[in-house]
């Protein structure tokens, strides 16, 4: 029989902390508490296989697994001396999701799971506390609701600021019992008129409910937006934790609260969290009231007056503290806590290990290295490679005089500058129109997620460190000020009004701070980060670690400059046509290509030359002992030609051509499908010329640079979408034509390779013939997909998006390496390649050379190198390390 649940509690659990694929993060975190003697309420686990069981069987619950969970229950009423649903003594649950990787706030809770009109009465008279009673129903009620029954939660929240404003009511604490229980009954009203029935009041179809409504929170679009974002597979599922509630909400010996074992922002190591006095559950993450400080120290920095829960609750504080060391050193990593006080008796609701800023996962890393809990190695695996995106950022030049016009809590740090707006489909809109953004909030949801992913920095005039403002813009690296309360969000006039009135419209330009928390007006100067201390550190150990090289793709000085201060290792992608673009080099491409002849091409090409010779020498002279690969001219001739009826009348009154005639030399040269068409290795056979001035431009480069440097230069001369050997011989030839011809002329040597980009499933397939005349093969994956899957990158946005919402492909593979199609073609190429030439020399060039899952990838198969763009090689560095050490540890 399957087992579906899974229970803990008294010290004992079924789970251990590694069954995290089994029970999820939170169910498996659960257990390993339990064990571990902590006071961790009773409750069960149903395993994640039932999430799938759920989908594929019409979202039922299995006959099975709700005989376990009644198991289960009878297993909590032992422990808790209350039975579910008893008049006198009730047990009230909380139904809760918990996923392999975390998700926070995406998925649904239900918590007070068991009230109804005689078990109220009953909590109320075994608490002592009617109000208190009343206040969870109708907060169940509310729940229930929204979760299970599908009412937006913002119909309940009208008739409670009605009556409140009838009652002249400033806040819910203000509610007295009778109160509550008129509101309740209005809620309960309110829902039957909508739905055509009553709230349920069977504590049993209740459960059934919220655990099938949690397992249907898996795919509720902020869910799966999340998961597209993180590259959490739908497949995992999510298991979901029926626990016995504890109250946080019973007065002022009660609170509620959140914490983490190191200062997730800067990674110090110091106790660092927020709790709310008299709260229940979700009240401090929803950032509605503004949380006070845990530690004494934190509220002194703060500057708040509201006590720290070290002053208020002294023993109870200091039997958190001993569990949070206690935590950390079980786990070996700083973790996330949830808690809860009732009536002055500790609950630990949840531990997982907390999500952190590049920067403090960088400290923590290095501390606990220095602090003999891990090693090295263990601490380079612990840095996700694609956070330190977040170092890169900008912060505000500490020169410049700023116009403070409201401040916050530092919920995420960096700088950013964007325009003003309200909604996070404004922010997704400004965005695709190229505009950036500040999504400025009260407070933000999990419904904002798509919104959050686009803007530049996040602004919330409620909630504090752990709201879910700065919990999701922490993990995406994006800058946040929270809880701004010196600052006010006029929704309906569109307005944000700070310090002193300074009011700002949707549209104007504000920055903020999200390491200070201050709001600025307008743009800033930036000053770009120094990669330095932990940094440094992580990455000496990473580069001790790594087997493959780290090239770069660079086609400007600026670029290649970028490239060697962030540990590239050379240049593996020279765009020689992107030299072609910038001011008057155009007219004379355009010159080139559209001459009637080969005398007119030559004439072009020779003012090009000196052009692109003093490209290559710069290149040459900063990547100096390295190696750099320059492509032959790759894109279709028609990307420089004029389009408008003004620029070809520019164009020809430069060439002293007619208008009209030139026309007919574009219209000649259009192309279907330029993608496939007249491009790459296919140019400098049918214009040889071509061919020989960029050869004749890299082996002048080559020599000047060598006499300047003093070191030698060793070209890697690449030539683009060849699908057959006789193309690359005919090429080849004629470089090699033109190297001797120079190295005659200077009276020096020069050592250069010639090699092919594989990027066709030809090329891929004949990789053992072709081996013959390259010397080097370097894969373009951008092309190989394309032309593998038979898809044009620029267009598959319209329905890849689409595949992966319905779970057709789980990746785009424009992003990360489709390893089954495009990753085949790329182990055969290897294979049959080396098998021909065992020294050849072997890389990638595309996007995919800075995506960690394409690089472990590249690593398994023995790539010697990948090449990405300058701001992405300390990601590829790491990544390549990290790959390197799972390869050594099996």
């Amino acid at each position: 029989m399957t087992k579906w649940v899974y229970t803990f509690g008294n010290g004992k659990a079924e789970g251990r902390a590694s069954d995290v694929t089994l029970l999820g993060g939170k169910g498996a975190n659960l257990a390993e508490m339990a064990s571990l003697g902590l006071p961790v309420p009773p409750g069960l686990t149903i395993v994640t296989e039932a999430c799938s069981w759920f989908y594929t069987h019409g979202r039922t619950l299995p006959d099975a697994m709700k005989a376990q969970v009644l198991d289960g229950l009878a297993h909590m009423e032992k422990a808790t001396g209350r039975r579910f649903g008893d008049p006198e003594r009730p047990l009230l649950l909380s139904v809760r999701s918990g996923g392999r990787a975390s998700m926070p706030g995406m998925m649904d809770t239900v918590l007070n799971l068991g009230l109804n009109d005689h078990t109220v009465e009953a909590l109320g008279h075994d608490a002592g506390d009617a109000r208190f009673a009343w206040d969870s129903y109708r907060r169940f009620i509310q729940m229930y609701g929204d979760v299970v029954l599908g009412l937006d939660h913002e119909v309940f929240e009208e008739i409670l600021e009605d009556e409140k404003a009838r009652l002249g009511h400033e806040y819910d604490t203000e509610l007295s019992a009778v109160e509550w229980q008129h509101i309740t009954q209005l809620y309960k009203a309110m829902l039957e008129e909508e739905l055509g029935e009553p709230f349920p009041q069977d504590p049993q179809e209740q459960l059934w409910g919220a655990i099938a409504a949690v397992f249907a929170s898996w795919m509720n679009a902020r869910a799966v937006t999340y998961r597209q974002l993180h590259n959490i597979p739908t497949a995992w599922g999510t298991a979901v934790n029926v626990q016995a509630m504890v109250f946080g909400n019973l007065g002022n010996s009660s609170a509620t609260g959140v914490a983490f074992t190191r200062n997730p922002s800067t990674g110090v190591k110091e106790l660092y969290g927020e709790f709310l006095v008299n709260a229940q559950g979700e009240d401090v993450v929803a950032g509605i009231r503004t949380p006070q400080s845990i530690t004494e120290a934190a509220r002194i920095a703060s500057g708040s007056e509201k006590p720290s829960l070290e002053k208020l609750m002294p023993e109870v504080f200091g039997e958190f503290s001993a569990i949070c060391t206690r935590l950390e050193a079980h786990y070996r990593d700083m973790q996330d806590v949830e808690f809860t006080i009732e009536r002055g008796k500790l609950w630990m609701l949840q531990t997982r290990t907390g999500k952190r800023t590049a920067k403090a996962a960088m400290r923590i890393a290095v501390d606990m290295v220095d602090e003999k809990l891990i090693g090295q190695d263990e601490a380079v695996t612990r840095i996700e490679p694609a956070s330190l995106d977040q170092l890169l950022h900008p912060t505000i030049d500490p020169r410049f005089e700023r116009t403070v016009i409201g401040s916050g809590l530092p919920a995420s740090p960096g700088a950013a500058t964007g325009e003003i707006v309200f909604t996070a489909e404004e922010a997704v809109e400004a965005s695709e129109a190229g505009r950036k953004v500040i999504l400025v909030r009260v407070e933000t949801s999990p419904e904002d997620i798509h919104g959050m992913h686009t803007a530049e920095g996040i602004l919330t005039t409620r909630g504090g460190m752990t709201s879910h403002a700065a919990v999701v813009a922490r993990g995406m690296g994006t800058p946040c000020v929270a809880g701004a309360g010196t600052m006010r969000v006029d929704l309906r006039g569109e307005r944000l009004i700070g310090l002193g009135g300074v009011t700002l419209g949707k549209g104007d330009i504000i920055t903020i701070d999200g390491s200070s928390g201050q709001v600025l007006k307008g743009e800033v100067p930036m000053l770009q980060p120094e990669l330095s201390g932990d940094f440094g550190r992580i990455m000496e150990w990473a580069d001790r670690n790594r087997r493959m090289t780290v090239r770069t793709n660079a086609d400007t000085p600026q670029d290649a400059r970028a490239a060697r201060s962030f540990g590239a290792e050379g240049i593996g992608l020279c765009r020689t046509e992107h030299m072609f673009f910038e001011g008057d080099r155009i007219h004379v491409m355009r010159e080139m290509i559209l001459a009637e002849g080969e005398e007119g091409r030559r004439l072009a090409l020779d003012k090009l030359l000196p052009m692109q010779r003093s490209d290559f020498t710069a290149l040459f002279s900063i990547m100096h002992g390295l190696p750099v690969t320059i492509r032959m001219l790759d894109p279709p001739l028609h990307e420089f030609l004029p389009k408008s009826d003004a620029e070809i009348a520019e164009v020809a009154q430069a060439m002293g051509m007619e208008p009209a005639h030139l026309r007919q030399r574009v219209d000649a040269l259009h192309e279907f499908n330029p993608m496939l068409g007249h491009r790459g290795c296919r140019l400098a056979i049918s214009y040889p010329e071509i061919a020989e001035m960029q050869a004749r431009a890299i082996f002048e480069a080559a020599v000047e640079a060598a006499r300047e440097t003093g070191a030698p230069v060793v070209p890697e001369i690449m030539v683009p979408l060849v699908g057959l050997r006789a193309e690359l011989d005919y090429v080849k030839g004629c470089i090699d034509r033109v190297a001797r011809t120079v190295m005659d002329e200077a009276g020096m040597r020069i050592d250069y390779l010639v090699g092919t980009m594989i990027e066709l499933p030809r090329a891929a397939l004949r990789a053992h013939s072709i081996a013959e005349a390259a010397e080097f093969f370097s894969f373009g994956t951008n092309d190989l997909t394309q032309t593998t899957f038979g898809i044009s990158r620029d267009d598959a946005s319209a329905f890849l998006t689409t595949y992966q919402r319905k779970g057709i492909i789980e990746h785009d593979p424009f992003i990360s390496l489709d390893f089954d199609g495009v990753g085949e073609l790329i182990r055969i190429a290897t294979e049959r390649g080396r098998r021909t030439r065992n020294d050849m020399k072997l890389g990638i060039c595309g996007e995919h050379g800075g995506d960690p899952a394409s690089i472990h990838f590249c690593e398994d198969i023995g790539l010697d190198y990948v090449s990405c763009s300058p701001f992405r090689v300390p990601i590829a560095r790491l990544a390549a390390a990290q790959a390197a050490i799972r390869g050594k540890n099996g």
